[in-house]
């Protein structure tokens, strides 16, 4: 259920996460995507508004090195290049170790460094999926940067934004916190959705059903992805 949300409902917040250099020919293996957003200089809000400029540019670059009339596998090999600089980006915008740990939370206690490390990889796969897919339905909202808050001396801030469409607008809040001299994405809030508290109790139900068997979780976790 809560993939489904994801995938119908964020579509548009995997476009202020990243910021992607693609080319625009499908090659069999991908080059490091560049990206803006690693000045440490940078203000959150400056970093949130730096990546939406370049996604958008670059979801066109990718749009026009597509050629649907290619075989599925060539087209395959498109996407999961494309993908993998998702994945690159997302990286160094998202806390993806802290945001997956928090979602553990209390079963985290008992869960084994590997089991850990899995859940880490594994919510982070699902998420640069979900969100790659989302990017190509990405079409005419317009994604307004609001007013930013004072910094200061603070380690964590709200970033927020605006996503308006033709028949509605959706709030974006972006928590960004300040860990080892970088800004970074630790949670957000879409049309008053709190995903990290969502994620949490997912994670909660899955291990009631699982009866707290932790390698369960994981696998149900992957698999839901991949079916939704």
């Amino acid at each position: 259920m809560l993939v489904k949300i994801l995938q119908a409902r964020l579509t548009v917040l995997a476009l202020c996460w990243m910021s992607l250099l693609f080319t625009a020919q499908v090659q069999a293996s991908c080059s490091a995507p560049e990206t803006s957003v690693e000045d440490a200089a940078l203000t959150p809000s400056q970093i949130i508004e730096t990546v939406t400029v370049d996604v958008l540019a670059e979801i066109e670059r990718h749009r026009a090195g597509r050629d649907d009339s290619a075989d599925e596998k060539l087209k395959a090999q498109h996407f999961d290049c494309f993908l993998d600089q998702v994945d690159s980006i997302l990286g160094g915008v998202v806390d993806f170790d802290w945001i997956a740990l928090k979602v553990m939370g209390g079963y985290g206690k008992n869960a084994s460094s590997e089991q850990k490390a899995l859940f880490v990889e594994t919510f982070r796969s699902g998420l640069v999926d979900t969100y790659g897919r989302g990017l190509l339905s990405y079409s005419s909202q317009e994604i307004v940067l609001l007013p930013a808050e004072p910094v200061g001396e603070k380690r964590k801030v709200t970033v927020r934004q605006l996503i308006a469409g033709d028949d509605a607008s959706y709030p974006l809040a972006y928590t960004m916190g300040f860990k080892n001299g970088q800004w970074k994405v630790i949670n957000v809030v879409i049309n008053g959705i709190n995903m990290g508290k969502s994620f949490r109790k997912q994670f909660v139900d899955a291990s009631e059903k699982n009866e707290g068997d932790i390698d369960k979780v994981i696998a149900s976790w992957g698999s839901g992805y991949n079916n939704g």
